[in-house]
């Protein structure tokens, strides 16, 4: 189970240089409250850009960083999970994405991209969808159950009920395959060597036996086919070599050309800040006559002063931007050039590469060709030494084929385990022994809700739904209000499956305007209800604009406000 202890953040949004900070843990039931653009729901962008990178909402990262003071925008949350305790950290301006466990910082070596896995992996057992599933309902940024693709629901369900490990040896089962199929072809092809080398040594003990003078001729003059190739060979690799050297100057302007794109695409960014800034001021004189801090009226010629001087450098920013781009696509191009230079540089090495093995592979047959004709010269019999040689080489290429059986056995084995792994295999013999228990708890919480219908999921995630009087219905049949009541039982069945699973299990629940939107009287008792009775170790917090109406049902009320143009929690 996670436990979420605490949150805090600052230069996030609207919020200042300083830091707002919410404990999690403390209340088993919070009502949040505020005037609409007070910061009540940063809370939620701040909770999954501290653990995944990115908002709750549809804003750009780059959006996140407090407009006023435009740097120094980080974000911490603090758990504790199979007896450890862990805190993230994540910031913009400077980029920091730091986890500690244990008050220890964990190796950071890897790329951002392993570091995130490893923390959705390894530490939550949770990706975004599935977190956002369990822990968060409402808001127009919620993307309810009901309305993700049938992919999105079955990955959801497998977090649930703990089954991604199947996915994952699968994964690693591929991986073994791949090696297995690997062996097996380099296999063959060393037993396709040795029993070549068994039927040349073979047919050289035949001419041994003959010892002609003939054979002798024919070694020679294989020998000298062979230098010709070599010959030929190695002029090829002096061409390639110098092709090489060439493609390597182009390639060694990569990194200065990288550094342009990174300059260029720095000023666009400092650009495209100081024209969004510009903007806001004509923005701000057009609509304002009144000074809003002194309240003295603004002279009509400052302010059309103003207005033109703003309007002047909006235009010279955005041209800027234009030659920018014009500047970024040109060295795109070369980059592009270059990345095209590289293949033919890899391509040609890899020919050089290819070209020395078969002048090294040549080599030695013109040494075996030679030692051949020399031993026929001499007259010397040899024949014992190399019959015993043929069966050193009978003796490899036996173990040889006897290893690509078992190879091929093994080969075998992993390819039942892969059908036994894939989706429809035991992670859907799983799914379907839970599948009766997910439908009796969506049922169970929609009759609490006062919504009498039967809810019914099948194997391929798609809902079936009937009334009372039996007739069928799909989730986009009913109203809204309808609706939210089927996301919420949707939402209790996740977290009571994760909690009987043990696998994603948590004590935090939040509830974004729930109450502000389609739920009528009856749905918002029997919900209030719901949440009352899920015992102290769930903390829930529900975001509201109703707190008149709602500040008796709650134990602690955190209430955000507007001071100076930064969101802050009233004291």
């Amino acid at each position: 189970m996670i436990i979420f202890r605490n949150l805090k953040w600052k230069n996030l949004l609207s919020t200042g240089n300083y830091y707002t900070e919410v404990n999690l843990s403390n209340n088993s039931n919070t009502l949040v409250v505020g005037e609409n653009g007070s910061g009540k729901s940063t809370m939620l962008d701040a909770l999954c850009f501290a653990l995944f990178g990115k908002p709750f909402r549809s804003i750009n990262k780059p959006q996140l960083i407090n407009s006023i003071n435009n740097k120094d925008c980080v974000v911490e949350v603090t758990f504790d999970t199979n007896n450890k305790a862990y805190r993230i950290v994540r910031g913009i301006k400077p980029n920091i994405f730091e986890i500690y466990c244990n008050n220890e910082l964990i190796n950071q070596e890897a790329a951002s991209r392993d570091y995130q896995e490893f923390l959705e992996k390894f530490i939550l057992k949770l990706n975004y969808k599935s977190f956002t599933q369990i822990v968060i309902l409402g808001s127009a940024s919620f993307t309810p159950f009901m309305q993700l693709s049938a992919s999105d629901r079955r990955a959801i369900i497998e977090d649930l009920l703990d089954i991604q490990i199947f996915s994952t040896m699968n994964t690693i089962l591929k991986e073994k395959l791949s090696g297995n199929k690997d062996f097996i072809s380099d296999k063959k092809h060393n037993i396709d060597l040795i029993q070549q080398k068994y039927d040349l040594q073979k047919k050289h003990i035949e001419e041994l036996k003959q010892n002609n003078e003939g054979k002798v001729k024919e070694y020679e003059s294989e020998i000298q086919s062979h230098g010709e190739t070599i010959s030929t060979l190695s002029s090829n690799v002096e061409i390639l070599a110098t092709e090489v050297q060439s493609l390597h100057a182009i390639v060694e302007a990569k990194i200065e050309t990288e550094a342009k794109v990174k300059k260029i695409t720095k000023i666009e960014s400092q650009i495209e800040s100081n024209l969004s800034k510009f903007r806001k001021d004509i923005s701000f004189f057009q609509s304002h006559d009144d000074c809003p801090t002194c309240r003295q009226t603004i002279a009509m010629e400052f302010k059309e002063e103003e207005l033109s001087n703003l309007s002047t450098r909006v235009t010279e920013c955005e041209h800027g931007l234009q030659q920018l781009e014009e500047k970024l696509n040109a060295e795109q191009e070369k980059l592009n050039d270059i990345a095209n230079k590289q293949r033919q540089l890899n391509e040609k090495q890899v020919q050089i590469a290819t070209l020395n093995t078969t002048i090294t592979e040549t080599n030695k047959m013109i040494a075996r060709l030679t030692k051949l004709a020399n031993e026929l010269k001499e007259s010397k019999s040899v024949t014992d030494l190399e019959e015993q040689e043929l069966s050193n080489i009978s003796v490899s290429l036996k173990e040889l084929k006897q290893h690509l059986c078992n190879l091929i056995d093994e080969k075998t084995y992993y390819e039942v385990a892969a059908g036994l792994l894939k989706d429809t295999g035991i992670k859907t013999k799983i799914i379907k022994q839970y599948l009766p228990i997910i439908n009796k708890l969506v049922n169970k919480y929609l009759a609490s809700l006062d919504f009498f219908v039967n809810f019914n999921l099948d194997e391929s995630f798609k809902e079936t739904i009937k009334s009372r009087h039996r007739d069928d219905f799909t989730y986009n049949n009913f109203s809204e209000g309808e609706k939210q009541r089927i996301d919420m039982a949707l939402m209790l069945t996740w977290r009571a499956v994760a909690k009987l699973k043990n696998s994603s299990n948590t004590n935090l629940l939040i509830l974004d305007e729930v109450f502000d939107s389609s739920l009528d009287g009856v749905g918002t008792e029997e919900f209030l209800k719901l949440i009352h009775e899920m015992g102290n170790d769930t903390n829930i917090f529900v975001i509201s604009h109703k707190g008149d109406q709602l500040f008796d049902k709650f134990r602690s009320i955190i209430k955000f406000e507007k001071k100076n143009n930064f969101s802050q929690v009233a004291k």
